[in-house]
C-alpha cells in the first residue's frame, strides 16, 4: 500500500469507531428518570419503549456499518475494483460508457447488501415498535421507481460528469460545477411538484378552521403561502413530520396527515411557523448555496486527484481511468466530507433554533409551540437525553429538551 491507501484506511478505521464510540456514549446517557418537562407527557411504558427503540435501532445500525466496512475491505483487498474494471473494458471502448457500467454495478451491489437491512428495520424494527404502515407492495414499488428515478436522472447526470471530465480539459470542473448548479436549481422544483407525488399522496388542505388560522397567520408575518398540503405519511409509518421542500413559487409546505390527526390547530400553526420561520431567515436559500459550493470545493479536488497514479495505485488498478478516480477520490474525500458534515449539521441546528424563535415570537404562543414539540418527541418515541457527541455527529435538529428550555428563555424575555 502507498501513502494515500494506508491514510484511507485509517481514516476508514476511524470513521467507524469514532461512531461506535458514540453510540456507546448514546447508550450510557440513557437515564430511566423521566425528565421533569415531559411529566404527565409519557407514561411509564412508553417512556421505556422510547429507550429500547434506542437500543434497538443502537444494535442494528452497528451491525450494519461492521457488515459494509467489511464488504468495502473485501472489495479493495480482495481486488474487486480492478477485476470490475477488468470486465467493463471488454464490454466497451467508450469511456462514458465503462464508466457508466463500472459505477452503476458498485452502486447496485451497494443497494444490493442494504436491501436485507432495509427490509428489517421496516418490517421488524418500526413493526415492533408500532410504527410501521408499509406493506410489501408498496415496499418494492417504492424501490421500483427509485431505481427507475436513479436511472433517468442520475444516468445522465453521471454520464455528464465522467464526459466533462473526460474530454473538457484542465477547467472541466467548472465547467461541471455550472452544470450540476443547474441541475440543482432544477431539483428545487422537480421534487415537490414531480418526484414526491410519484411516492406520496399530497391533498391541498381543506377550508376550515385550521386553514384559516394558518392564512391569518401568514398574513400577519407577511408570507405568500399559496401551497399548504396534507401528505399521507400514515400510508408508510405512523410518525408524524412536516417539512418546507421548494423555492420560490414551486414551494410548497407539507404537514403529514398524522401530525394534523394528533395536534390542535393552535398546535399546528406554531409547527408551521417554524417551517415559515425557514423561509423568512433565508435558511432554505443559504443552505442551498452552501451545498453548491461545497460541490465546487469537491469537484476542484476532484480534478487534481482523479487521473493521479497513486490514488489508483492505492486500489490496485494499473490503469488509471475517469470513472475509477471519480470512486476513488469518493473514498479519499469521505474525512473531509466527515468535517464538513459536522459543520453542517451545527449550522443547521442553529438555523433550528431560529426558527423556534421565530414562531415563539410572531405566534405569540410559546406554549403552544412547547406541547407540539412534546407530542412529536412522545409519538416518534424520540431519545430525550442524546449525548452531546452523538448529537455533534448526527443531529440537524437540536434535541428536544434544549428547545424546549430556549422556549422557556423566549417566553421569559418577553
Amino acid at each position: 500500500m502507498n501513502i494515500i491507501g494506508i491514510f484511507i484506511l485509517a481514516a476508514v478505521i476511524v470513521d467507524y469507531m469514532v461512531h461506535f464510540i458514540a453510540d456507546g456514549l448514546n447508550l450510557k446517557k440513557l437515564n430511566t428518570a423521566l425528565p421533569q418537562a415531559f411529566a404527565g407527557w409519557y407514561d411509564e411504558d412508553r417512556y421505556a419503549a422510547s429507550q429500547a427503540y434506542l437500543r434497538v435501532n443502537t444494535r442494528f445500525e452497528r451491525v450494519a456499518a461492521a457488515v459494509n466496512l467489511l464488504v468495502f475491505l473485501l472489495m479493495w483487498f480482495g481486488r474487486g475494483f480492478p477485476l470490475l474494471d477488468g470486465w467493463v473494458r471488454t464490454v466497451s471502448d467508450g469511456p462514458v460508457i465503462r464508466g457508466l457500467l463500472y459505477i452503476g454495478v458498485l452502486l447496485i451491489l451497494k443497494s444490493a447488501i442494504g436491501l436485507p437491512f432495509s427490509i428489517y428495520s421496516t418490517f421488524h424494527i418500526e413493526e415492533q415498535f408500532g410504527f410501521n404502515r408499509t406493506t410489501w407492495k408498496v415496499f418494492l414499488v417504492d424501490r421500483f421507481k427509485q431505481f427507475v428515478l436513479a436511472l433517468i436522472l442520475g444516468g445522465p447526470v453521471l454520464a455528464g460528469v465522467l464526459a466533462f471530465f473526460q474530454y473538457a480539459g484542465s477547467f472541466a470542473w467548472g465547467y461541471c460545477w455550472m452544470a450540476l448548479s443547474g441541475f440543482i436549481f432544477f431539483m428545487q422544483v422537480a421534487v415537490p411538484a414531480w418526484i414526491l407525488p410519484l411516492f406520496n399522496k399530497f391533498y391541498p388542505l381543506s377550508p376550515g378552521k385550521l386553514k384559516t388560522a394558518i392564512l391569518n397567520y401568514a398574513d400577519s408575518i407577511d408570507f405568500p403561502v399559496k401551497k399548504i398540503f396534507i401528505m399521507d405519511g400514515s400510508r408508510r409509518s405512523r410518525k408524524s413530520n412536516a417539512f418546507f421542500t421548494g423555492f420560490g413559487r414551486h414551494r410548497r409546505i407539507v404537514l403529514y396527515d398524522t401530525l394534523v390527526k394528533n395536534h390542535d390547530t393552535d398546535e399546528l400553526v406554531a409547527v408551521l411557523a417554524h417551517e415559515m420561520g425557514h423561509y423568512k431567515k433565508k435558511h432554505v436559500l443559504w443552505m442551498l448555496v452552501a451545498g453548491i459550493a461545497q460541490t465546487g470545493l469537491m469537484l476542484y479536488l476532484l480534478s487534481l486527484f482523479i487521473s493521479s497514479p497513486v490514488l489508483h495505485s492505492a486500489f490496485y488498478m494499473e490503469t488509471p481511468s475517469v470513472y475509477a478516480g471519480l470512486v476513488f477520490f469518493g473514498i479519499l474525500f469521505a474525512p473531509i466530507e466527515f468535517f464538513i458534515g459536522i459543520a453542517m449539521q451545527y449550522v443547521s441546528r442553529k438555523h433550528e433554533y431560529a426558527a423556534d424563535r421565530f414562531a415563539v415570537l410572531t405566534t405569540g404562543r410559546p406554549a403552544a409551540f412547547s406541547r407540539a414539540l412534546k407530542k412529536l418527541a412522545v409519538h416518534n418515541l424520540s431519545n430525550l437525553t442524546p449525548h452531546p457527541v452523538y448529537v455533534m455527529l448526527n443531529y440537524s435538529h437540536p434535541p428536544v429538551m434544549e428547545r424546549l428550555e430556549e422556549i422557556g428563555k423566549i417566553e421569559a424575555e418577553r
